[in-house]
């Protein structure tokens, strides 16, 4: 069964559509050459020959704003590329059932130029009906697992993941190829879905960032000051491990051949401007961070531990800027420009 902890909702200040400053610069990096691969590989009037409709999805769109502005952007650069006024436009709003997607319709811009729908549902099984979406966008989810890998969980496994939170750091080759395992069924599910929603000769755009990943030790360790401090037990921060894995060029690539419905037009990893990154601005990330992670860490966690852990990070901030000085030199992301054979 697929697992669902959406950013937190709302609009007070540890909301997610108060804290995406990360996810709106990956957008923004992205968005030149989300325009090239539209302009050089999109062909509308093959696709739409007896229709004037055009359907894109946001898949794990969240609450917004950023999801607007990317929509916005690939319906303007289809406007820009066919001049075309009698094309109608369809956008497709996914996230899980429990998102919030009632601040995410309350915000939707007046002067929105498409018709929106709401999808709620996993994007790793099928959505849509067959052959319903032109393109498909994915930005800053693509790395989430459906669930956290059952091998993690058991305390007599050999991947148990001991005093850490994540695959990062861990010097257990075990944790590692089980996050991968879970990330490769995972993209089966997700390719097999798409390869049906999507027109012969769509597209599908990847986005995910690489800096996330690093940051997630700190929340970790914040954990571990509170168990050797004996406000929370060993055990619940040995059986939480965060389910997301980010995954490389080669892991892309593999499991994009594997499923042989798509073609890979462009793949590569990107070094954007980033002003969080640039400056080492390391307590906007971490609030961007509890705005993405605080319902997971409350699930299993409860909410007083959470809290504090959440806290403790925030006011590590200085160490965590020096950390990112000398280790963050660019920001990085994998972007990725898919066509439906």
């Amino acid at each position: 069964m697929t697992t669902s902890f959406p950013m937190n909702a709302g609009d007070d200040p540890y909301s997610y559509s108060k804290n995406s400053h990360l996810q709106r610069e990956v957008l923004d990096g992205a968005k030149e050459m989300m325009k090239e691969v539209i302009i050089e590989h999109l062909d509308i009037k093959n696709m739409l020959s007896s229709s004037n409709k055009f359907c894109i999805i946001d898949l794990g769109c969240s609450i917004g704003p950023n999801t607007f502005n990317s929509m916005q952007h690939v319906v303007q650069v289809v406007k820009d590329k066919y001049h075309d006024n009698i094309l109608e436009f369809q956008v497709f709003f996914n996230d899980h059932v429990n998102n919030d997607f009632n601040t995410l319709f309350r915000s939707l811009p007046i002067d929105r130029s498409y018709y929106p729908f709401g999808v709620p549902g996993s994007f790793h099984g099928r959505l849509l009906p067959s052959q319903s979406i032109h393109v498909a966008h994915c930005s800053s989810a693509i790395h989430w697992l459906s669930k956290t890998p059952k091998e993690l969980l058991d305390e007599k496994s050999p991947s148990w993941n001991k005093g850490l939170i994540h695959y990062i750091g861990a010097s257990n080759i075990e944790v590692m190829n089980a996050y991968v395992a879970q990330f490769e069924k995972d993209m089966e599910m997700f390719f097999n879905a798409r390869a049906e929603e999507i027109v012969p000769g769509g597209m599908m755009v990847l986005i995910s960032p690489q800096l996330s990943e690093h940051l997630l030790k700190f929340f970790g360790s914040s954990l571990m000051d509170l168990v050797n401090e004996g406000k929370l037990d060993e055990f619940l921060v040995n059986s939480f491990n965060v389910p997301v894995y980010f995954p490389s060029i080669e892991d892309m690539t593999k499991v994009v051949e594997k499923n042989d419905c798509f073609s890979i037009e462009r793949i590569e990893l990107t070094h954007p401007k980033s002003k969080l990154v640039d400056e080492a601005d390391a307590k906007t990330l971490m609030i961007n961070l509890r705005a993405v992670l605080e319902g997971l860490f409350i699930n299993h966690f409860g909410s007083k531990i959470a809290k504090e852990a959440f806290t403790r990070t925030i006011l590590k901030s200085d160490e965590i800027s020096a950390w990112m000085k000398i280790n963050y030199k660019k920001a990085c992301q994998l972007f990725i420009a898919l066509k439906r054979k």
